[in-house]
């Protein structure tokens, strides 16, 4: 990679950008929608904003970097202020168009999104409202792919996205003393959320209105009486089988190992920073906390019922982490 594109894929954390996507695909599964063009405007929009929130929070935290972390891409020099602002701008509108055209609601979704990421950035950060406004925008972000996919916002897409939030504010308020580290309550109450987290998205009931419910909502466009089911479901209804193992059974397994994946990656090294709030260990529990937003998404879809997406989300996972030894998600 050339030295330049590498300095740009250090400011926008490239590595981070694959915990994206998943949040637009569990918002069409929470709602009950297989994924679709709208779908993937969405993810585009999402792409974009999260680029842009990346751009604008170096460019804002430039002199408190040059103190803490001099090494970035700003402070040291290797990218220009100008340039980082011009990119978050430039970033946030294409976020917007690409969002407009999957229709009025997903617009006015991602107009809210930007908005946060926007006020985070600026003015939230260093305030006591900071990780509940992350929480937002990540919560709105998968509303953003259930408004995209449906045309309107689903009401069963509401406790998938607290929980995406609630993980995020626990992430968030943890990377508030990475450069410092000393903090054993913020990695405590990550580890604690992180445990009750997984036990809710491991759970055999689904979300209300969800895939595995049996109340399938018609897909937009689809033909009259036409549902957007999962094949899983829909073989179970036949009473069959998959791979000599009952559908209900082997779906209950991917929900669980999914939800035992978020576990294990964000809770281990939340537990090593209670033992040792040092600044590089915070800076670990930070890390991965969002490495765990994939298998989060991935279970969240898998407990709405929709394994196809659960099983792309899941195939995620190792890329991100490959990457993720080339360029720190923090």
């Amino acid at each position: 990679m050339r030295q330049g594109l590498r300095d740009w894929a250090e400011l926008l954390r490239i590595s981070a950008l694959f915990t994206v996507p998943g949040d637009a695909l569990a918002g069409a599964a929470s709602a009950a929608l297989r994924p679709n063009r709208r779908t993937a405007l969405a993810v585009g929009s999402s792409l974009c904003l999260y680029e842009a929130g990346m751009a604008l929070n170096d460019w804002a935290d430039r002199a408190e970097d040059a103190v803490d972390r001099p090494h970035r891409p700003i402070p040291s020099g290797r990218v220009k202020p100008a340039a980082a602002l011009a990119a978050a701008a430039g970033l946030t509108a294409a976020g917007l168009a690409l969002a407009h055209r999957a229709g009025r609601p997903a617009g006015l979704v991602a107009t809210a999104l930007a908005g946060t990421v926007w006020a985070y950035d600026l003015r939230l950060k260093h305030t006591a409202a900071g990780p509940a406004a992350m929480a937002a925008a990540r919560s709105l972000d998968l509303l953003l792919g259930a408004t995209a996919t449906g045309g309107t916002v689903a009401k069963p897409s509401l406790l998938p996205a607290a929980a995406l939030g609630a993980h995020t504010y626990a992430v968030t308020s943890v990377s508030r003393h990475e450069t410092r580290g000393g903090a054993v309550a913020p990695p405590l109450a990550a580890l604690a959320g992180a445990v009750a987290l997984g036990a809710l998205t491991a759970r055999r009931t689904p979300w209300p209105g969800a895939l595995g419910d049996g109340r399938h909502r018609s897909r937009p466009g689809a033909p009259h009486g036409g549902t957007d089911t999962d094949d899983g479901a829909a073989v179970r209804g036949r009473g069959l089988s998959w791979g000599g193992v009952p559908v209900t059974s082997r779906r209950d397994a991917v929900r669980v190992a999914l939800a035992a994946a978020y576990v294990a990656t964000a809770a281990k090294p939340s537990f090593h920073a209670v033992l040792n709030p040092s600044p590089p260990l915070t800076q670990r529990a930070v890390g991965g906390g969002i490495k765990a937003m994939i298998p989060l998404q991935a279970a969240l879809a898998a407990r709405a019922g929709s394994l196809r997406t659960a099983a792309a989300l899941a195939g995620l996972i190792p890329v991100a982490r490959t990457l993720a030894r080339k360029v720190s998600p923090t």
